[in-house]
């Protein structure tokens, strides 16, 4: 593409099963011609807490040059794609804080127009996955944003089953990041970026 889609990647991950899922989008936004900017909302919740789960303390330590999201980043994007794992079938406090400080480039209407699309994982499966979606998408609506989700555009969705976004149950870490999550994630960003290309070439 002539002049590239600019992909902002943020996400929240506590024990690193979304930080995988995001490297997966960030490498296949790539592959798919974007200039990718991966990125994490920051983390809100004290270090004692962090330090009393060692797969939460070891992700916290493995992404610690991961840059921290700003508005800024989202305001140079052509299209951004937020991850989450879900929180009571909702979205995480740590990403919805994120999106909250949005609010002076909506009132300014810098949000309205960018392609967005969504990603979660869940310990269970049934345990709010698209309800967290679904969520996540009541803000994109407000921004005035297009909803690139992957639906049933490719025959391999159909195996991982969910038009929403891509998702990983991750059993309590029990089941690491699969291929099926690996393709649906591909899809996913190979969509979000072919939609903001078309957006941008118009």
């Amino acid at each position: 593409m002539a002049t590239p889609v600019k992909l902002a990647i943020v996400y929240y991950s506590s024990t690193g099963t979304i930080a995988e899922v995001a490297k997966e989008l960030s490498d296949a936004g790539l592959k798919a011609g974007a200039e990718v900017r991966l990125l994490k909302a920051a983390e809100l919740a004290p270090q004692t807490a962090i330090d009393s789960n060692p797969a939460w303390a070891a992700n916290h330590a493995a992404t610690a040059g991961v840059p921290v999201a700003t508005p800024a980043d989202v305001e140079w994007a052509d299209a951004v794609i937020f991850g989450t794992p879900t929180r009571f079938g909702n979205v995480s406090a740590q990403l919805k804080q994120f999106i909250d400080t949005l609010g002076g480039l909506w009132a300014e209407g810098k949000l309205a127009n960018k392609v967005y699309s969504g990603f979660v994982s869940t310990a269970t499966a049934h345990a709010g996955q698209e309800s967290t979606l679904l969520a996540l998408y009541n803000s994109v609506h407000h921004f005035g944003g297009i909803i690139a989700s992957p639906g049933f555009t490719d025959p391999a969705k159909f195996v991982d089953g969910n038009p929403y976004g891509t998702s990983h149950v991750d059993g309590q870490l029990s089941n690491p990041v699969d291929d099926v999550t690996r393709t649906a994630a591909r899809i996913q960003a190979e969509r979000v970026v072919q939609i903001a290309a078309r957006l941008k070439a118009a």
